[in-house]
């Protein structure tokens, strides 16, 4: 394939480059060759100045590290610096003839890259090329650790390849590594969270989990735009308090969106047989706006179980916990498999890997789903940061009650999506859960009690009174306002009430 791959120009897809070069590696290939997927978040390119370095979208080279115009060097140059895209190689496959991949995976027949480049294609394709098994003795890894998270592996003695990918063939999300993962992974969040939850007494422990059990929940509806009532919420939080206890299946699945779901007269339950979007319709015809297409409900079947086969081969690897949590929980909610109650269930995954993976103490809640309401505008632009580039790719109609029907073949881009952005997310999340979330809970109920012997030993306060003058007091900065003074508490004393509003401020501010 005789191609000029290089991109010299000022600016590609609407990104000014950092300094005058040319595109190389994937964005190349895909921009040239028009492949049907996204241009990657970070993209290679030459530099004319002999630098080499990374900013925010870009990975700058010198013109030494500049590869050849062939398609073959271009996936080398793409292989060695910018790791291994899956999405990218299989609609690379699907464009080329079966001569011109032979062709490829020959031209260096022993060689590191073309041994990646076979296996790849066998691996995503399913098929066999006419190429004998090669006899050569060293097996090296598919994805390069330095670049991307793998598991341990198998080995593929036909193509002497090490398969480290955190998947299957069905579902396979990659994660790069970056400076911010790194500091999270080498920080041990779940031993910093075991250590600081050691010293805390055990009912404590067990209210503070039963309060942010509740809290978790109504911050999951929160999200979804909903005020459930309190009998509502704490079944869900029940739910939630049993992540991890039951083995993830299609079955356990249908079985939470029934929980979610109280009044099931308006929604088709079950994974969808129909499609699906995220986004609002016109207000005078109805038509669809789209800011997420859901994937094709024909699909469903196959990425589901694609995503459970890849959570329990995690399960099995000494692989990160939050990792592994953001690749099935953002995967779900992409996937989107029912009518309603994904993004509930999408955050209860979170909660199962975590419990399933350790990472949290037994018994104590990991209220996750606070910290994302907390940062809702993050959490937004990690899902549109999938869900909005893919939208020129989809081709879709209007069906006649307002729906979409996808007309084209989406599913690679639900089971082999980058999900770097979405995992550093997460761990944003994970860190302010430690941090903050849990120990706020906890040092409130310490305060609580401290407060609580004080009223209880000064006035024999009864517990229904302690729990309303803390409400009260909460509300007013310290102070009771002058109905509860005239109600609630006319029997205590002007000075009473003045020892009482100073031993609040002493504890709790």
């Amino acid at each position: 394939m005789n191609t000029h791959f290089s991109v010299k120009i000022p600016a590609f897809h609407g990104r000014a480059l950092p300094e005058n070069g040319s595109i190389v590696g994937y964005a190349a290939v895909i921009e040239t060759l028009e492949l049907p997927l996204p241009i990657p978040d970070t993209i290679a390119m030459i530099s004319e100045k002999n630098r080499k370095y990374e900013t925010k979208g870009w990975k700058v080279f010198t013109p030494k590290h500049k590869p050849e115009e062939s398609l073959y060097k271009q996936l080398v140059f793409a292989l060695k610096y910018e790791g291994v895209n899956l999405l990218a190689f299989k609609k690379l496959f699907e464009k080329l003839s079966k001569k011109e991949i032979i062709d490829l995976v020959q031209t260096e027949p022993t060689g590191m890259y073309s041994r990646k480049i076979w296996f790849l294609y066998e691996w995503l394709l399913n098929e066999r090329l006419p190429i004998p098994d090669l006899t050569i003795k060293e097996a090296v890894p598919l994805l390069d650790e330095d670049m991307q998270y793998a598991i341990k592996g198998t080995s593929s003695p036909r193509h002497r390849i090490i398969n480290n990918l955190p998947g299957t063939i069905s579902f396979c999300p990659l994660i790069h590594k970056t400076e911010k993962l790194g500091q999270f992974i080498t920080g041990d969040l779940a031993a910093l969270n075991n250590t600081y939850l050691q010293g805390i007494r055990k009912d404590i422990l067990q209210r503070a989990s039963a309060f942010l059990l509740l809290k978790d929940s109504k911050a999951s509806f929160t999200i979804e735009g909903e005020s459930p009532k309190s009998k509502r919420a704490a079944r869900w939080g029940q739910a939630i308090g049993q992540a991890g206890m039951q083995d993830l299946s299609k079955e356990e699945l249908i079985h939470l969106q029934q929980l979610v779901i109280e009044n099931p007269r308006f929604v088709d339950m079950g994974f969808r047989t129909k499609g699906g979007f995220v986004g609002e319709h016109d207000r005078t015809t109805g038509e669809p706006i789209p800011d997420h297409i859901s994937a094709k409900w024909q699909d469903i079947d196959s990425l589901i179980s694609g995503l459970i086969s890849t959570h329990e081969l995690l399960l099995k690897d000494d692989f990160d916990a939050v990792l592994a949590a953001s690749m099935a929980a953002f995967g779900f909610v992409f996937i989107h498999p029912f009518e309603d109650g994904n993004g509930r269930i999408h955050r209860y995954l979170i909660h199962h890997v975590l419990a399933k993976k350790k990472f949290a103490r037994q018994g104590m809640i990991f209220p996750v789903s606070a910290s994302i309401l907390d940062h809702i505008n993050d959490y937004r632009e990690v899902l549109e940061d999938y869900s909005h580039p893919l939208l020129d790719y989809i081709e879709w109609k209007e069906t006649p009650d307002h729906n979409v029907e996808v007309m084209n073949d989406t599913m690679d881009y639900y089971r082999y999506f980058d999900g770097t952005k979405q995992a550093e997310f997460l761990y944003d999340c994970v860190k302010d859960t430690i941090e903050n979330i849990i120990p706020s809970e906890v040092n409130f109920l310490m305060q609580y009690d401290a407060f609580k012997t004080y009223l209880e030993e000064e006035y024999e306060m009864p517990d229904k009174m302690v729990a309303m003058a803390v409400h009260f007091l909460a509300q007013n900065n310290g102070q009771l306002s002058k109905r509860a003074r005239e109600k609630e508490f006319n029997k205590l004393t002007v000075n009473e009430i003045v020892n009482l509003e100073n031993k609040y401020k002493e504890v709790f501010q």
